[in-house]
């Protein structure tokens, strides 16, 4: 765990949050890009830059200190990172889902003092969802609070918890108490010095190198005004599953964005070398970019679902599940079809590593969408669903 130095909140820098965290992408993502990849390290000369400018704090309401950003404006600087680099794109992605928990969920006293705290250091939240023996279904828990005198502790064994070294606090997944259901579940925020993580494997992965998602036993206690009241089963549905759907599709989306942007410089070069001809790969890249539209246009109407279901009070309905749902599995599928359909366009430069055209990253990291929270499992759940949706 790192300890944040206090900074400014978003009062003095200019311009709107996705221009200055698509700056933050060109200016100090992209150059170290190479370097998180090939040597799997966390990106922290981009968290660095973002607390600098105030936007781990985005979503965070302006009264609280934040910036007061819509998800539609973080959605659109994350695509900015992922052009540039997934990892970093995909670590600020997951701590705006925390922060969105906290936000519209987090009703104590404490996690609202600890909001204000959040924007003023700009702390960067992790989450541990996952706990061996579950099968990789995060709503259920083995491990249990348990609460005395007004305290609570709680031990986790999780196999995953994303750049836990680097972030300053964690959401923690658990049962209510130890007689609980597995699937009665609380979140609960866990940060230091009542936080420890005990390291157990390492993490070498074929992509989303610099996400550092090793797996750890964490123990914590603390304030029970730390746990957020609402039942995790509401949080998930109202607020985790749709805000990870839409800011993961995001980072894919500028993943892809990336990819088709090379293929037109390479079809437009080979068009400046052979005036008077028409590149044999431009016809796929016709088709490719009728792909990349479909991407662009399906995370744009997912987020404005996603902002008419919060104003209906909908965002617990069937139908709006399963819409956040299918829009997870078609945009992991996307990238990754996008991102090949770019190689067969520049051809052995994309699958060289020393070319200018290389996709070799965008593919690696393209492949790890589908696996986060398994599309199969995904699935899964919407045919279950669709058996009693009645329509909407």
């Amino acid at each position: 765990m790192t300890a944040a130095a206090t900074v400014p909140s978003m009062m003095t820098p200019a311009g709107s949050v996705a221009a200055r965290m698509a700056a933050v992408a060109d200016q100090v993502a992209g150059p170290a890009a190479d370097d998180v990849d090939v040597r799997g390290r966390f990106p922290s000369e981009t968290v660095a830059a973002l607390r600098a400018e105030g936007l781990l704090a985005a979503l965070v309401p302006a009264p609280s200190g934040g910036g007061g950003a819509t998800l539609a404006e973080v959605s659109d600087g994350l695509v900015a990172l992922g052009r540039r680099c997934a990892s970093s794109a995909m670590v600020v992605a997951m701590h705006h889902i925390q922060v969105a928990c906290l936000v519209r969920h987090g009703t104590s006293p404490l996690l609202r003092d600890y909001l204000r705290e959040l924007s003023d250091h700009q702390y960067l939240l992790a989450s541990a969802t996952t706990e061996v023996g579950t099968g990789g279904d995060v709503r259920s828990s083995i491990c249990a609070l348990e609460v005395t005198d007004g305290r609570f502790r709680v031990e986790k064994q999780a196999p995953v918890i994303s750049y836990a070294d680097d972030a300053d606090a964690v959401l923690v997944t658990a049962r209510r108490t130890p007689e609980s259901p597995e699937s009665d579940q609380v979140i609960v925020l866990c940060r230091p010095p009542d936080l420890e993580l005990e390291q157990v494997g390492e993490w070498n992965a074929l992509g989303f190198r610099g996400t550092c998602s090793t797996g750890f036993v964490l123990r914590a206690s603390g304030d029970t005004g730390a746990v957020l009241a609402e039942p995790y089963a509401d949080i998930s549905t109202r607020t985790m599953l749709p805000v990870a759907h839409l800011l993961w599709s995001s980072v894919w989306l500028g993943i892809a964005t990336d990819a088709v942007e090379l293929a037109r410089r390479f079809v437009q070069g080979e068009a400046r070398r052979k005036p008077g001809t028409t590149p044999t790969a431009s016809m796929r890249l016709a088709q490719t970019t009728v792909l990349h539209q479909q991407f662009i246009d399906m995370v744009h109407s997912s987020l404005a679902r996603f902002e008419e279901a919060d104003a209906d009070d909908r965002l617990g309905s069937i139908g709006f599940a399963v819409g956040m749902n299918a829009l997870k599995v078609s945009a992991s599928t996307l990238v990754v079809d996008i991102v090949r359909e770019c190689m067969l366009i520049c051809g052995l430069a994309a699958y060289r590593l020393d070319s200018p055209y290389s996709l070799g990253r965008h593919l690696r990291d393209a492949m790890g969408a589908s696996l986060m929270v398994n599309n199969d499992r995904i699935m899964a759940n919407n045919a279950q669903m669709l058996l009693v949706h009645r329509g909407e």
